[in-house]
């Protein structure tokens, strides 16, 4: 028969552990940080145990009790199984949940196997011990269960808690994470020094196929925190209310991911007219109105369209073809361009539907 004294903490604590590991891994609470998804994991695994000594008490039990508690816990882990498959979520979230489930279910009704059917053979206490240990190891290397080295996250930069978040309504700062970031010492966000001026609204998108966090270092995600971003997913942040200052951050699962943010003040942009008659290659013609411009990084440069026809301002030169660093596409009358130069530099541009029509923009 069953023991009941045992299956029920047993099926508390593995609630409860079950729990702490999907609001750790869903992103909910920062358990990463705190440490508390590896106590979930801990509480989970010592729930299974009581629970599987339970029902192995005297023999597989066929009572009509040990079978309805047997189809609840099939149940969850069927459940999710099916909702992982019917949603055919690829996402890292989802494999690392599963694998979490196996690697914490099938040691702990082995070992509740083991002590109550070869107690002489192999000491409970022993097998116990020894397969929290293995599980123990395949959760850190295989999961992750491990909380960022306060060593290896910078002690640095005092900065203020935003008062108040307000939607974002400033231009967009591109900011990505890159494939392979999650292996030490590969690129990991770009660019990894982020010149940002305040009101912008920054992007960062993950290209990579694992999960990440862009998380503030100093406070541990008081300033900001994207929670977990997996494959594809977008995290934005409006900068309007960020004190002007530097700011490092990191990723709460790889904690070598670090990058700097600094915001700017913000600077008037300065202003290029395409004036009215740029598509006529004429002597003294003004295609772009000031042809040359001397700016400083962090500088927004705004191109205005007043003629009558469509043109582009486009880095690079007729002869070589566009360089791809910006590019504002075809714009009609009236429209504008906007791009902030983050890197000192000359660059050169063109209009690809006029080629003669050529500028620069010097950045120091």
């Amino acid at each position: 028969m069953s023991n009941w004294d045992l299956m029920m903490p047993g099926m508390g604590l593995t609630a409860i552990g079950l729990a702490g590991v999907v609001l750790s891994y869903a992103g909910i609470a920062h358990t990463f940080i705190d440490g508390l998804h590896a106590l979930s994991g801990l509480v989970m695994f010592i729930g299974l145990i009581f629970l599987a000594v339970g029902i192995l008490d005297g023999g597989i039990s066929t009572s009509n009790k040990a079978k309805a508690t047997t189809l609840v816990v099939l149940g969850i882990a069927l459940s999710f199984g099916l909702y992982a498959l019917a949603t055919m979520n690829t996402s890292a979230f989802t494999v690392t949940l599963a694998g979490i489930l196996m690697a914490i279910g099938f040691p702990a009704i082995i070992i509740a196997y083991l002590a109550m059917k070869h107690p002489t053979i192999v000491k409970p206490v022993g097998v116990i011990v020894g397969m929290a240990a293995a599980t123990g190891i395949i959760m850190w290397f295989a999961f992750g269960f491990v909380s960022p080295d306060t060593s290896m996250i910078p002690q640095q930069v005092g900065v203020e808690e935003p008062t108040q978040e307000i939607e974002p309504t400033g231009s967009i700062f591109a900011i990505q994470i890159l494939e392979g970031s999650s292996e030490e010492g590969n690129p990991d966000y770009e660019p990894g020094i982020a010149v940002v001026t305040q009101g912008y609204t920054i992007e960062w998108t993950n290209v990579d196929s694992l999960a990440h966090t862009v998380t503030s270092a100093v406070d541990y995600g008081d300033t900001f925190d994207s929670s977990i971003m997996n494959a594809g997913d977008v995290f934005t942040l409006d900068t309007t209310n960020l004190e002007i200052g530097e700011y490092e951050y990191l990723c709460i699962i790889h904690p070598w991911m670090v990058a700097t943010l600094i915001i700017e003040e913000s600077k008037e942009a300065i202003k290029v007219t395409i004036p009215e008659g740029a598509a006529i290659p004429e002597e003294e013609q003004i295609f772009y109105d000031p042809q040359i411009i001397d700016v400083t990084v962090g500088t927004t440069v705004t191109w205005k369209n007043v003629d009558n026809t469509m043109h582009t301002a486009t880095s690079g030169n007729p002869d070589g073809g566009a360089d791809g660093v910006f590019d504002s596409d075809i714009m009609s009358a009236g429209d504008k361009f906007e791009f902030i130069f983050t890197d000192a530099g000359s660059y050169d541009y063109y209009c690809i539907l006029h080629p003669w029509m050529i500028g620069t923009v010097n950045v120091e």
